[in-house]
């Protein structure tokens, strides 16, 4: 039986949830596995998505041109409060069907989308702010294949870097992270 989505964005964020609620202000300039970001601008980033990914659930229009600045005010909080919503509006009956989206995608598969965004960067912002986090084990298998058939059109957006190379050994959540282009062993330097 294949899980809902909304059930698996549940279990992502009850994982996600402590990682950004524990961030410091003195830790948002703080560089990240993602190299383009810092602390700020990824939590700036995975909010424009969980708030952008509840407009695609509804099958509306999701605008990623502008980056607006969340991080402020109670913005740990309104990640809480915008989470719950995405969670919501993918349980909605009806949302995992068709297609959404300008790319016109199936709606599960943009659904993996961000449960792989959620899941990913709360790892990025764990390991930059020094926060353990250990995803749910049922979400890393319905995102491991999902990421997988999306990477080499994810690379070609530039929106994941080349698959990091790692060994027969490597944990399925490793191996989610390392064909995204994440080096699975990343430490902040002097960390």
């Amino acid at each position: 039986m294949t899980q809902k989505i909304s059930e698996l964005l549940e279990a992502a964020a009850d994982r996600a949830l402590p990682v950004v609620r524990g961030i410091d202000d003195g830790q948002l300039d703080r560089r990240t596995p993602c190299a383009e970001y810092d602390v700020r601008a990824l939590v700036n980033h995975l909010f424009q998505v969980v708030v952008n990914f509840q407009a695609l659930a509804a099958r509306e229009e999701a605008d990623f041109s502008q980056e607006p600045d969340f991080v402020t005010g109670d913005w740990r909080g309104r990640f809480g409060a915008e989470t719950a919503r995405l969670v919501e509006a993918w349980g909605v009956p009806g949302a995992e069907e068709g297609t959404t989206g300008q790319m016109g995608l199936p709606a599960r598969t943009v659904g993996l989308m961000v449960l792989g965004d959620l899941t990913v960067h709360a790892w990025d912002l764990a390991r930059a702010t020094g926060a353990e986090f250990a995803p749910d084990p049922g979400v890393v298998e319905e995102v491991g294949p999902g990421l997988a058939a999306l990477a080499p059109q994810a690379r070609e957006m530039k929106v994941f870097g080349e698959p990091f190379p790692v060994g027969a050994g490597a944990t399925a959540f490793e191996r989610v992270l390392a064909v995204t282009g994440r080096d699975p062993g990343w430490r902040p330097a002097g960390g």
